[in-house]
């Protein structure tokens, strides 16, 4: 596969939930994952200073932005677009009961984190900070050699929250079926081929 290739790959397990993420690595700025003039036209900040009283879209951004910040990088902003795109395919897991990645070009391009669990047991702040624990088997280096258990899966949705270069995310959850499901767009994407997540 030459560099131009965009790398896909897939994980899944977390204690009693089922978490996975995919993102697609472009290893050329060949790759156009939004309209830009739509995408940051529709990108906006959230006040996340009162989290208890805050709407589920600027608790998700304060998880993610609380370890972005602890890393001294630059906080997300909230893309609408992406949120809509997270919602659509929320809403398609969540009637299949199946986690399972959009592919590539479904998502534009963007990065992916999903999680799945029991409808009505997992708090949002809970669900992204399922993604954040997989810190602890973190290593920096270059990507895929990134985790010390030695499957960058383990750490994949990890590195796509703290990836330096993404700028936006916009996440959704639907209910059916007994089950929550997360999706969380992410753009540009994270867990480029040979490159360090910060």
């Amino acid at each position: 596969m030459d560099g131009s290739k965009k790398w896909i790959a897939s994980l899944g397990g977390a204690i009693a939930v089922l978490c996975a993420t995919v993102t697609a690595a472009a290893a050329s700025g060949a790759s156009k994952p939004l309209d830009l003039r739509a995408a940051h036209a529709a990108s906006h900040s959230i006040d996340t200073r009162k989290t208890s009283d805050l709407p589920m879209a600027a608790r998700i951004l304060n998880v993610h932005n609380r370890e972005r910040t602890r890393l001294r990088l630059r906080p997300l902003k909230w893309n609408v677009h992406l949120e809509r795109e997270a919602r659509e395919w929320a809403h398609r897991l969540s009637r299949t009961g199946r986690l399972q990645h959009a592919d590539s070009q479904a998502r534009n391009q963007t990065g992916e984190n999903l999680w799945m669990g029991t409808a009505g047991h997992w708090p949002v702040e809970t669900m992204v900070g399922m993604f954040i624990e997989e810190k602890k088997h973190y290593r920096h280096a270059h990507f895929p050699n990134i985790s010390k258990t030695g499957n960058w899966a383990d750490v994949g949705h990890y590195t796509q929250v703290v990836w330096r270069e993404t700028e936006e995310v916009g996440c959704a959850l639907a209910t059916a079926h007994g089950n929550d499901v997360l999706v969380c767009r992410y753009w540009p994407a994270g867990n480029v081929w040979g490159r360090k997540a910060f």
